[in-house]
């Protein structure tokens, strides 16, 4: 899926990646991706370039310890509230 729609996801997939200590190729491996492309893949989410589908979308948000509202999440004090929001109730 091709995204350059001002989607708060890549800011918010960067923001969740970098507090948790992670390069791109780390969190795409942990979230199922190929080892060899998952480097790649994340930077392209993380520019808006491409957008993962929900499944992958499910899986970063579990690897990165967020609920998946959060990499949705346009404004940033309620992005914040949601990021400190158990994740896996």
């Amino acid at each position: 899926m091709k995204t350059n729609d001002e989607s708060p996801f890549p800011k918010r997939l960067k923001e969740a990646r970098k507090r948790k200590g992670l390069s791109q190729k780390q969190l795409g491996i942990l979230a199922g991706m190929d080892e060899f492309s998952a480097s790649a893949r994340m930077n392209q989410y993380e520019k808006g370039v491409h957008a993962p589908d929900f499944k992958t979308v499910k899986a970063l948000a579990k690897v990165l310890d967020v609920p998946t509202a959060f990499l949705f999440c346009e404004e940033d004090e309620l992005a914040v509230q949601i990021a400190e929001y158990p994740a896996n109730l």
